[in-house]
């Protein structure tokens, strides 16, 4: 489309990405280690809450859900073979461990987060399927832990399934074995759980991370994403991915992966101070570095990232079940798989037997898993019914935009949600209302605000079966009468037509003058990509919306390609501070220019940071041209 001018030759030929070996048949199973009798068991430590003293959590309590590896593994099981198992309810039977901070479980839409925590990941492109990948990921785990997250809930799968029969709520007492109707149930995550993918390369991954420095990343991750409140991180979890050749809280030869959350006093260091309330992370290292130990070759042949899709997964199924541990479903039987998770009770079960695992098909594509404990079926399962959790509804908020009002000023604001599923009722509630306002169950916010102020409000609305979903959007309260303290264009140089940057921050070569793409208007644009090669280019400037004001952000935009068809290879991501605005592609290439506007008001009284960043992967030119900015309060 448009001139499909290119900037630089474009290379020859596309390099593909390795996509993750499938094996179809029958299960790989991976050969019984051989292991000697038991060295003389370490004796236990008074009061810690897992009874195995070959568990890699034995002395290191924040370690919940961790996965042993093999050889481990099999030194608990034959330590556990010795001991009696006195549980009426039987050894493996969850209970409810009450919560914590009113947290068990995730009973709304999981939102996925992946952090790929520190330089050492390397440079940072994006495939046809629109996934990050990393040129130090030399086993190409970065693009399926994406795709398994985008996989969850689609494509009829029902390994998750299982989590659906887990809850938590007033009406679960502690204690509890199964759940009551009334619960809070974890829903059917139908749709895919990825939210959100950070390559924080703002300095190298330390070679050894302790436990507390990862939860440190996980709480900087949040604000990252823009989960600034308690509520935006109620369904949250994220995942710190560290890179190739790291050893996070020296994992090697003991562990693959675990789970926590900020708030626990365990963690080495103590726990993470926090002003966005508790947030749920995993220590996920690149385990294919342990090789058979974490899972290499565990369900398939050669099974290179079998183990990293099983952690992953086995992470996720405990913080569903489990958030803010030990307030959710774990084991309190006195058994030898005390204090346990749901995952924990089927690591390492071989492909092909009892509750062993197995391939799991999603709509995304095919991943290696293990199953999960279930309180009802009284086993492993690898797939099961969707229960209490639903049918696997959702739930979508339509958020209304940001907002400002006037301290006195009656308010009146009507959201609106939807459901998947026909008949529903839905029950609204909210949290960051500026003082004075409140919502009503049918989602009417009304009321007088009394206090000037920006608050982040978060919209939740929940169906009868328990499912959820959420809009977050920012509200400022000005002063009776302050009127708009500073009108006018406040973006500087907005054309670029000084020939250089500044006030801007720009890549080298953006700001142009050249005839190989047309102006707007004047002499200068900024010129981002065009390369045909992978290539990020970024524009930014810093800008105060003053207090009081209404606030309009507007720009022109062309963009122009040699891409065809309707993937999305190249993008433009529109953001202010960690929002994004907008998402253009080469799908939106056409000719000349058109305007885009966004509405500010909602930042009034702040300085935020407008930033176009603009991705092109390894073939093909598409150009992003801008021109003639405004930021124009009144």
């Amino acid at each position: 489309m448009g001139e499909t001018y290119h900037r630089r030759a474009a290379r020859a030929a596309f390099t593909g990405l390795a996509s993750l070996a499938v094996v179809t048949g029958a299960a790989f199973a991976a050969a019984p280690l051989a292991v000697a009798a038991p060295e003389p068991a370490p004796a236990a430590s008074p009061g810690h809450s897992v009874a195995n003293p070959y568990s890699p959590a034995h002395d290191h309590p924040y370690r919940h859900g961790v996965v042993p590896t093999l050889r481990q593994n099999a030194k608990m099981k034959s330590w556990a073979a010795a001991q009696a198992s006195p549980a009426a309810t039987g050894p493996e039977t969850l209970s409810y461990g009450g919560g914590v901070d009113g947290i068990g479980v995730q009973s709304g839409h999981s939102k996925v987060y992946l952090v790929f925590y520190g330089t050492q990941w390397g440079t940072q492109s994006t495939n046809s399927s629109g996934d990050a990948t990393f040129s130090g990921d030399t086993k190409g785990a970065a693009p399926v832990a994406q795709e398994m997250f985008k996989g969850i809930g689609t494509g009829n799968e029902r390994w998750s399934a299982d989590l659906t029969q887990w809850c938590d709520g007033p009406n679960v007492s502690a204690g509890a074995t199964s759940c009551p109707s009334n619960a809070d149930f974890v829903p059917y995550q139908s749709g895919g759980v990825l939210s959100g993918v950070w390559y924080d390369n703002s300095a190298a991954s330390p070679s050894a991370a302790t436990g507390h420095q990862l939860g440190v990343e996980a709480v900087k991750a949040a604000s990252h994403f823009g989960n600034t409140t308690a509520a935006a991180n109620r369904d949250a979890y994220y995942v710190i991915l560290s890179p190739h050749g790291t050893n996070p809280d020296d994992y090697q030869g003991q562990y693959c992966a675990w789970h926590d959350y900020n708030g626990d006093t365990t963690l080495t260091g103590g726990a993470v101070s926090s002003t966005v309330g508790d947030v749920a992370f995993s220590n996920q290292p690149y385990n294919m570095d342990s090789g058979a130990g974490c899972g290499v070759g565990f369900v398939n042949s050669p099974g290179t990232l079998d183990g990293y899709t099983m952690t992953l997964g086995h992470e996720w199924h405990e913080m569903m079940s489990d958030q803010n541990p030990a307030g959710g479903w774990t084991n309190h039987t006195g058994s030898s798989y005390d204090g346990q998770e749901n995952s924990d009770e089927c690591a390492w079960i071989s492909p092909g037997t009892t509750g062993g695992a197995a391939n799991v098909t999603m709509g995304t594509g095919t991943f290696a898993e293990q199953a999960s404990w279930s309180n009802d079926t009284n086993s492993c399962a690898i797939t099961h019914a969707i229960v209490g959790g639903g049918t696997g509804n959702t739930v979508t908020v339509t958020g209304p935009g940001n907002q400002s009002s006037t301290v006195g000023a009656a308010v009146s604001l009507q959201v609106s949600a939807s459901d998947s599923a026909s008949g529903q009722t839905l029950t609204y509630s909210a949290t960051g209302l500026p003082a004075g306002l409140s919502i009503s169950s049918s989602g009417l916010i009304t009321g007088t605000p009394t206090t000037s102020g920006t608050s982040t409000v978060t919209v939740t609305a929940r169906d009868t079966t328990g499912a959820s979903g959420s809009a977050s959007f920012t509200w400022t309260v000005s002063t009776t009468g302050g009127g708009c303290a500073g009108p006018g264009q406040k973006i500087g140089n907005p054309g670029f037509e000084t020939g250089t940057a500044a006030p801007w921050t720009a890549s080298s070569g953006v700001i142009d003058n050249s005839s190989g793409e047309a102006v707007h208007s004047g002499s200068w644009k900024a010129w981002m990509n065009g390369y045909g090669t992978t290539h990020t280019d970024t524009l930014s400037q810093s800008v105060t919306i003053p207090a009081g004001c209404a606030a309009t952000f507007s720009f022109y935009l062309h963009i122009d390609t040699a891409e065809s068809g309707s993937t999305a290879y190249d993008k433009l991501t529109v953001q202010v501070g960690s929002t994004t605005l907008a998402t253009y592609s080469n799908v939106n290439a056409a000719t000349g220019y058109a305007q885009k506007s966004f509405s500010l008001s909602g930042y009034a009284g702040q300085t935020v940071t407008l930033k176009f960043t603009g991705t092109e992967d390894s073939s093909l030119q598409t150009s992003f041209v801008i021109d003639d900015t405004a930021l124009n309060a009144s």
